[in-house]
């Protein structure tokens, strides 16, 4: 069977629109008719008529989707592709936490659960972090969570104390300052660029941080010919392919791989996309109750972004 082209069949008969994150394997990037980062995602999936919403990527992106489209069937080809970050940060023990500051409010990163967004006031990406932060005066008080390392960061740009959720992912917090001076020891010529969910080590000494969609338009935007790559292995496929003159080295979290993959984004295959189209199954479901409070932070977000 020529996946590819059943894939393709499939959209096209059930009109369907197949999103995938930039951590997607390779072949799911090719064949995908939007490749973004997690705010560009929001944005598709807000706007989309397509009938039959398919997400590579992983649980809580799916369930963004279908908080902004309710109507829509969402699909995720394996619906254990999780998320570290997210499942750091349960309903039930940020509820007690947000309990403890009743004088903030609470602005989360889009990577938690639909419950958590709807706990929050605001939901923010790494691509509109500082944005979002800075949309509110500076003596208004901030939970900020799940992730504490781009909570960090922010904090350092902003000059602000917000209040952060001890939580991280483990695809960025796993890598440490040795391996990226390392590759610079080798590589001196390289920029160092950083996503900002890696440790504050990795950030001071970047040459460049930013969302993966930032790191993606700076490796092709910048004069520079060889990168140090300290995010996930899966945004090299489309630096490769926007400058295939420039080299690219991988800050790798262990030194028997030359790779740094997120195990849940890569779950998702060519023939789980194939026979989750095809069955329209396994769906995202949502209760209605939960949607309406989750949506509210999240089109809040969108308002902010699209007013800065």
């Amino acid at each position: 069977m020529n996946l590819k082209k059943e894939i393709k069949q499939l959209k096209l008969e059930k009109k369907a629109i197949l999103l995938a994150h930039y951590y997607q394997t390779s072949d799911i990037q090719d064949i995908a008719d939007y490749i973004g980062d997690s705010l560009g995602l929001s944005e598709v999936a807000a706007k989309t008529n397509a009938n039959i919403i398919i997400f590579a990527g992983v649980l809580f992106m799916a369930e963004t989707a279908k908080i902004l489209n309710p109507s829509k069937k969402v699909l995720l080809p394996d619906l254990q592709a999780g998320c570290s970050l997210a499942d750091s940060c349960t309903y039930e023990k940020f509820a007690e936490f947000k309990n403890l500051f009743q004088d903030h409010i609470v602005i989360s990163y889009i990577n938690c659960s639909a419950e958590v967004k709807a706990l929050s006031d605001v939901i923010c990406t790494s691509s509109n972090a500082i944005k979002i932060v800075n949309s509110f005066p500076k003596e208004q008080k901030i939970i900020f969570a799940p992730d504490k390392n781009l909570g960090s960061y922010i904090n350092n740009i902003t000059g602000r104390n917000m209040i952060l959720w001890d939580g991280s992912c483990h695809v960025h917090d796993v890598l440490n300052i040795e391996s990226v001076i390392k590759l610079k020891n080798r590589y001196p010529k390289a920029k160092i660029i950083a996503h900002p969910e890696c440790r504050g080590q990795i950030l001071k000494i970047a040459d460049f941080i930013g969302s993966t969609t930032a790191l993606l338009n700076f490796t092709i935007e910048d004069k520079t010919k060889e990168y140090i790559v300290a995010t996930e292995t899966g945004i090299i496929h489309q630096m490769k392919k926007k400058s295939p003159h420039k080299k690219f080295y991988i800050v790798t979290a262990d030194e028997k791989c030359s790779c740094n993959d997120c195990p849940y984004m890569k779950l998702n295959t060519m023939q789980k996309l194939f026979n989750c189209l095809k069955n329209e199954q396994p769906e995202i479901r949502l209760s209605n109750e939960l949607i309406e409070k989750a949506k509210k932070p999240i089109l809040k977000m969108l308002e902010i972004s699209n007013k800065l």
